[in-house]
């Protein structure tokens, strides 16, 4: 424990001539580029510390400029790194309990998933993050759909036979599942993959299918709305020893800030669930929107394939899920 304490009190120490002699800095890193939501998150968490005046500067690394995207959580558990936003998937391979938060068919919307955010079952997983000495600042899950090159996909039976590029291994299982077959690739890698006819189909983020201007390659896109079944957990965490060193002036500005930045996240995930059904919209692109009996289809399917698997390969796993669907 005594490294770890070091290290944190090593980061704090860090002044490197920014202004106030007395100020520490904290080192957020990130993967996103500075338009991206997730860094706007860390942006107001930073500025509101700093105008909170309380000798503490948070220094943002984004576009994986401190470390790669999949590796950020082992030396933030280690105090090595303050702060990060993650898509917690990523350190499934560390936290088998993790994936549980990109699994397809357990949140139905936003307002599902802050409900969530609330409940036992992210009690559970904060209690994990405690175990590696990270805690949760600002909560956040992002939401995506389906499109395809021909018809639309709302219901498993419209992925039968298809080429799909799927975001995870859960939904990747369930798709499957339903019939299709299934092409592991970056989603930089999608529109170049559609256009040369490698794939049918895509499923992924709505804001990447705005970045990645799938729109000009599609007939049809089902995005996020009453119901979607791709929500991936996206919260900015911080290593907990670093924060028990802070004073607790700088621990009530930053919770403060992080409150102000939930919000923030919460209101501008819909927003841009919304923003991309406006361009696919004007890019003469058919919209199809998923029903709650295809909801349901899709989570019974998901029951046989992905959540089977878990259950299978996490310890205690069944009554993780049932924490989960307990949330209203």
């Amino acid at each position: 424990m005594t490294h770890r304490f070091l290290s944190a009190a090593a980061g704090l120490a860090i002044i490197a001539g920014l202004g106030s002699a007395e100020a520490a800095e904290l080192r957020l890193s990130h993967q996103f580029s500075n338009q991206d939501v997730r860094n706007e998150v860390a942006q107001i968490v930073a500025d509101e510390v700093a105008a909170a005046d309380v000798d503490l500067e948070i220094r943002i690394f984004g576009s994986q400029s401190l470390f790669k995207a999949r590796e950020q959580y082992t030396p933030l558990s280690r105090g090595q790194l303050d702060m990060t936003v993650l898509p917690l998937s990523y350190a499934g391979g560390q936290r088998p309990e993790y994936n549980l938060t990109l699994m397809p068919g357990l949140i139905k919307n936003h307002d599902h998933a802050a409900r969530m955010n609330e409940s036992p079952f992210m009690q559970r997983i904060e209690d994990i993050l405690a175990e590696d000495d990270v805690m949760v600042l600002v909560h956040g899950y992002l939401a995506g759909g389906f499109a395809a090159t021909d018809g639309c996909i709302t219901a498993p039976e419209h992925v039968n036979g298809k080429q799909m590029r799927a975001a995870g291994r859960a939904f990747e299982q369930m798709l499957a599942g339903a019939g299709a077959s299934i092409a592991s690739m970056a989603s930089s890698e999608v529109y170049n993959a559609m256009q040369s006819g490698v794939l049918d189909a895509v499923n992924t983020s709505s804001s990447s299918f705005v970045s990645f201007r799938l729109y000009e390659q599609v007939a049809c896109y089902t995005p996020p709305g009453d119901y979607a079944l791709w929500f991936m957990y996206q919260p900015l965490l911080m290593n907990k020893s670093t924060f028990d060193g802070l004073t607790a002036e700088q621990q009530e500005a930053l919770l403060a800030a992080a409150e102000k930045a939930e919000a923030y996240y919460l209101e501008e995930a819909k927003m841009e669930d919304a923003a991309s059904r406006q361009v696919f919209t004007d890019n003469g692109v058919e919209i199809a929107d998923m029903t709650e009996a295809e909801f349901d289809a899709w989570r019974a399917l998901a029951q046989e394939t992905s959540y089977a698997s878990f259950v299978d390969e996490v310890t205690g796993g069944q009554e993780l899920l049932d924490l989960a669907f307990a949330v209203e």
